[in-house]
């Protein structure tokens, strides 16, 4: 027993080691902040009304952690909590995100894990940015995901997007599309084309507010919407 625990204690020893090692070798930067949005639209799907949207994050040497929330004004608008784990080199990324959704009158404990009674929801994206234009495809592997049927449904989201400037703006284009049935559709559909503009509002000299507004279409569901935000 005690060459065992003598074993443990030596690996332990050295993971501590490594990491505290890479830890000081890496430039570590955290960020923290939020969103304040007339309606929560996240995919081409409305999710809620007037919201708040707090995130942090943590990254060193392309890796990142990422806390992000959002709560509405209303008891029926969804609340949202997720944490991604992601890493990036160049223009490649690859990410793992663990979603937690729930509305009023839901019976979801956060730590209830159970194959057809969480409110978690667990996907991975791989996603490539080129400059001009960049690609993400993002799969549910497993959490509450299920089709009518039964079966698990590997609900799939993949988008393509392009900043772009137009009259002083900073603007981006975004259109997804899911291939198969899911969460988005019922079958192969075009779900979210949408068109950002960011633009700062001077408060005083020094102090600006970010703000933004996006309208975004889904032909699927034959809906439309318009949000503004700003950044805090």
């Amino acid at each position: 027993m005690k060459t065992i625990t003598w074993k443990k204690l030596a690996l332990l020893t050295v993971a501590l080691s490594v990491t505290t090692s890479w830890a000081n070798a890496q430039k570590v930067e955290v960020s923290a902040g939020g969103d304040l949005v007339s309606s929560y639209i996240w995919r081409g799907q409305y999710l809620g009304g007037v919201s708040i949207q707090p995130g942090a994050s943590l990254s060193a040497g392309g890796f990142s952690l990422t806390a992000w929330g959002s709560v509405g004004f209303s008891v029926l608008d969804t609340k949202e909590f997720d944490f991604t784990i992601g890493y990036s080199a160049g223009g490649f990324s690859v990410a793992l995100t663990d979603y937690w959704f729930t509305t009023s009158g839901d019976d979801a404990n956060y730590f209830n894990y159970g194959a057809h009674s969480t409110a978690h929801i667990f996907e991975a994206t791989v996603g490539y940015d080129f400059g001009p234009a960049a690609i993400a495809w993002n799969t549910n592997f497993s959490g509450s995901d299920y089709r009518a049927d039964g079966d698990r449904a590997y609900s799939t989201y993949l988008e393509a997007s392009a900043p772009f400037k137009l009259g002083g703006l900073d603007l981006k284009a975004e259109v997804g599309m899911t291939p198969w049935e899911g969460l988005y559709s019922n079958k192969f559909n075009i779900v979210n084309i949408g068109v950002t503009a960011g633009k700062e509002i001077r408060v005083t000299e020094s102090f600006v507010i970010p703000a933004f507004t996006k309208i975004t279409f889904n032909p699927y569901e034959e809906k439309c919407y318009f949000v503004f935000g700003v950044s805090l």
